[in-house]
């Protein structure tokens, strides 16, 4: 029930580090999410305010506080998501059966159409890859529901109870809902069910007002949420979007939804149109079969991004209300037109077979849908026939079971076997690749050593950059589709650090950069036996197995303070290197207010490198590797004995169109000496669009830089040494700065710092976020953005008792907002206002 990928990485780790936190009493902010940061904010669009999400949480929590279950670990939430499945399913099926009987259709008419929905195969899809996806399935029937006791009873209250339900559990789906909400109504406005109806202004105007009040209840998890997504920072999607394409086949061999064949059927039982709900329903299944090929449609659901099919499951329920509404009619069809509804439906299932050129059946499984059509037809012309109470029981049973036979075998072809999810076991949640005993051993020693609050371990499994949550420690890598925007800036402008692979939505490691290690917390690092490329100044401590830790022989106090400032402007043009002993020597400040001190020097030493061509030809920027693995070598001339690491910069961008290496397919191998990263090919959308990249390689005679096969743009070589000696006179400055009471409770941070030789600015390796507030000796002062990313505080002369507290945006006021808007929904409720109806 979950997937290798997404689930593993992210749904299963946000699931433990919320319940964590949330039972330990912090409510917002995590400073085990990457290098920390806000809940409601980052994690939003994930779990923090799901309401499936906070009431199983609850429970859990009640039955380990009565010692009726073990502290829950990872196995316990991978375990967890089949029995939330089944009891949100039950419950889709159980609210859209409600919905179906307030539009008049009969009892089994309506649980059919409403199983038919809550089995379609986009719901298995959503709970096995991105669990929380499913929650939507639960609302939408609900907020149509609202929307029709609208129009039919000039009644607002449950439309604006479940518009704040959206807006509070996941700000992403309430965008989705917004616009199927806006497509439903069009939709239904053009098919009127009864005769009395709400006036279309007076419920443009109910949809507004409670809407806003909906809005207004929401606000408290909404707002936050809003700022996390607008803090984020996500390079914009550069491919042509077209307006029609073929994504899967939804009669054949559907990886996204799955019509069912009784729905076909009925879209051509030409008779039934006359029926209003029919109309109704078969309207919309048509208007969204034709969304569906569009991915134009996909990106705007998706925020204008790149296409996503993520709304299909209106779509689903569309279908579900056409079979219930078509089911119902079935005692009235003839002979001739149950034979015009098989010719078309035989047609269409034809022409879709025709025209998928991917489409190949080797055997009746690969099949299935197909097989399930056929199945359908003898009871199809049963019913049709017979027209009894029997009849009308077996062809419903029919209909359950062919979508069951489709759910089923779309689990064990589709998501099992095609999404690799059998491998997902006990066994594989305690192996290397996931959460292995000797890894989790090392942390276990380094823990038990550690008591400073800010020291980090950088640690991670290849591509699994929530590593540091599922092993509960302290890292340097997250995972997320919403991050603090500055610390993307920071990783992928400002400091070019190289993750070992380009991805969006994703920081990793410090690029085996020592000063940002010792700047940023790094004391310690982990890395299998045989790796050879350790960061400078990393000395072994532990061993188990074949996995090492290093502990860093530089570490900085977590607690710097100086008085020597730069400023961001001047070191705009700087090399990475610069930036980084600007960092050590004192604070970076965005600030034109102050004079900034002299850029460090960095020489570029590129022009004093020869540079030789290996198995390719480097002309006029363009690199043409024409071996299998080829590049260049730069060999530099003269060498200063000092320098302990090279770091080399240069412009790289792929010149074909996809590329494939290494197993990997949408990415390329680049290897600079023993550094190895992968880079994304021009038509992955995971891109991240940054083409200047800078690796540090340890001193040698030359720096090799491999690539794959094909061509390259390969522009702006630069080439620097390090040879840490600012590094280890910062070491020597700060020292006294080390016995520094300090503690990190959650969203709070205590210092207490004797400020005895007047410095005038701290540097914090916490991240720089909008939500933080700090009180020196009891007086608010303000939060600088310092270093690019982080917190920097101006100090005052003497005793400084700093307290440093962390509220989501706007929280307070939108608390506010939510009690107002609760109690105004309250009265509005009682008192019926006429001007409102």
């Amino acid at each position: 029930m979950t997937g290798i990928n997404d689930g593993l990485s992210q749904m299963l780790p946000f699931k433990k580090l919320l319940y964590d936190e949330y039972t330990n009493g912090n409510f917002f902010y995590s400073n085990a999410f990457g290098l920390g940061g806000g809940i409601y904010s980052q994690l939003s669009y994930y779990f923090s305010t799901s309401i499936i999400f906070l009431i199983t949480t609850l429970i859990t929590f009640l039955l380990e506080l009565l010692h009726l279950m073990e502290e829950p670990d990872i196995f316990y939430w991978a375990n967890i998501t089949l029995i939330i499945s089944v009891i949100r399913m039950a419950l889709i099926i159980s609210f859209t059966t409600l919905f179906f009987r307030y539009m008049k259709l009969e009892i089994i008419p309506a649980y059919i159409g409403a199983a038919l929905y809550g089995t379609s195969v986009i719901y298995f899809r959503h709970v096995t890859y991105w669990e929380f996806f499913a929650d939507a399935m639960l609302w939408l029937p609900l907020l149509l529901l609202g929307i029709e006791k609208i129009m039919r009873e000039k009644k607002p209250g449950l439309f604006t109870l479940i518009v704040s339900i959206s807006l509070f559990d996941n700000f992403y789906f309430s965008y989705v809902h917004f616009l199927l909400a806006a497509i439903y109504i069009l939709v239904r406005w053009s098919v009127p069910q009864i005769q009395d109806e709400t006036g279309k202004i007076q419920q443009i105007k109910t949809y507004i007002w409670s809407g806003l009040v909906g809005l207004g209840i929401s606000a408290v998890s909404f707002i936050p949420a809003v700022y996390g997504y607008l803090n984020n920072h996500r390079p914009p999607y550069e491919e042509q979007v077209p307006l029609y394409s073929f994504p899967d086949n939804p009669l054949l061999d559907g990886r996204i939804i799955i019509i069912p064949a009784f729905v076909i059927l009925c879209l051509f039982m030409f008779s039934f149109y006359k029926n209003r709900l029919f109309s109704l329903f078969a309207g919309l299944t048509i208007i969204t079969i034709f969304m569906h090929f569009s991915p134009m449609v996909a990106s705007v659901f998706n925020g204008f991004s790149a296409p996503q099919y993520r709304w299909e499951y209106f779509l689903a329920l569309a279908a579900g209300g056409t079979a219930a509404s078509g089911l119902q009619l079935m005692h009235k069809v003839k002979w001739w037109q149950m034979g015009v509804a098989l010719g078309g439906a035989f047609g269409l299932y034809v022409a879709f077979y025709l025209d998928d050129e991917t489409l190949v059946f080797s055997s009746l499984k690969d099949a299935y849908e197909a097989v399930a059509a056929i199945f359908i037809v003898v009871p199809f012309l049963l019913y049709g026939f017979f027209k009894n109470r029997k009849m009308l029981a077996f062809f419903s049973l029919t209909i359950l079971a062919t979508n069951l036979y489709i759910a089923n075998f779309y689990q064990k072809d589709t998501i099992s076997e095609g999404g690799d999810v059998q491998t997902v076991s006990k066994e594989f949640l305690l192996s290397e690749e996931y959460n292995g005993k000797n890894q989790r051993d090392l942390i276990k020693q380094i823990k038990q050593k550690e008591n400073d609050p800010f020291a980090r371990i950088d640690w991670m499994i290849e591509t699994r950059n929530n590593t540091p949550i599922v092993q509960d420690f302290k890292g340097l890598s997250v995972y997320s589709s919403i991050l603090n925007k500055h610390l993307l800036y920071f990783y992928l402008y400002d400091l070019e650090i190289d993750m070992g692979r380009e991805s969006v939505s994703r920081y990793a490691s410090l690029g085996d950069r020592a000063n940002l290690y010792s700047i940023l917390g790094g004391k310690y690092y982990i890395a299998k036996e045989e790796k050879s490329l350790i960061p400078y100044g990393f000395e072994q401590i532990f061993k188990e197995g074949n996995y090492v830790a290093y502990k860093n022989q530089n570490q900085l106090p977590s607690i710097r303070t100086t008085d020597t400032v730069f400023l961001e402007k001047d070191l705009m043009n700087a090399s990475p290197v610069a930036k980084e002993r600007a960092m050590l020597q004192g604070i970076i400040l965005n600030d034109d207010d102050i004079k900034g001190e002299t850029v460090p020097e960095n020489e570029n030493i590129i022009r004093q490198t020869k540079v030789k061509e290996v198995g390719a030809t480097y002309e006029g920027n363009v690199l043409d590797v024409t071996a299998e693995e080829g590049g260049l070598n730069l060999i530099p001339e003269q060498t200063n004995p000092a320098v302990k690491d090279y770091y080399v910069s240069f412009y790289l961008k792929s010149l074909e169109k996809s590329q494939r290496s290494h197993d990997k397919i949408d990415e390329f191998r680049l290897m600079v000496n023993d550094f190895e990263t992968y880079r994304k090919s021009n038509d992955s959308i995971y891109k991240t669009n940054r083409n200047k990249i800078t690796i540090r390689v340890p001193k040698d005679k030359s720096i090799s830089i491999r690539l794959p096969k094909g061509k390259y743009k390969l522009s702006n070589l630069e080439l620097y040494g390090e040879d840490y000696q600012l590094l280890e006179s910062a070491k020597k400055k700060n020292e006294s700065n080390s016995n520094v009471p300090i503690s990190w409770s959650g969203n709070k941070v205590n210092i207490s710092y004797d400020n005895q030789t007047n410095q005038q600015y701290m540097t914090l390796p916490i991240p720089y976020e909008k939500g933080w507030r700090v009180y020196i000796n009891g007086k608010e002062k303000e939060v600088k953005q310092a270093n690019y990313a982080f917190i920097g505080i101006a100090l005052k002369e003497g005793m400084n008792k700093i307290t440093l507290v962390y509220y989501p945006p706007s929280f307070f006021l939108s608390l506010f907002i939510t009690c107002m808007s609760l109690i105004t929904f309250l009265f509005i409720r009682k008192n019926r206002i006429k001007w409102l109806r």
